[in-house]
């Protein structure tokens, strides 16, 4: 799976938690990445997220940071 449909997925469920609050979403995204991810799938998540240029939004690597206490 290429970095632009990791991207696009994640910014997905993003999405559908955006009626939540800030923790909530967080939390919601974390828990689905968690639970219904491939492992290589969450840890290339990772790798971009700790890229300088990470494409992702500010809530997902929020969430990144909160699956990494969950893993």
């Amino acid at each position: 799976m290429n970095d632009q449909t990791l991207v696009r997925m994640a910014s997905q469920i993003a999405d559908f938690h955006a009626p939540y609050t800030e923790a909530e979403r967080i939390e919601g995204i974390a828990t689905h990445l968690r639970k219904f991810w491939d492992p290589r799938m969450r840890e290339r998540l990772i790798a971009l997220s700790e890229a300088p240029d990470t494409p992702l939004p500010a809530v997902i690597l929020a969430a990144i940071e909160r699956l990494k206490t969950l893993s």
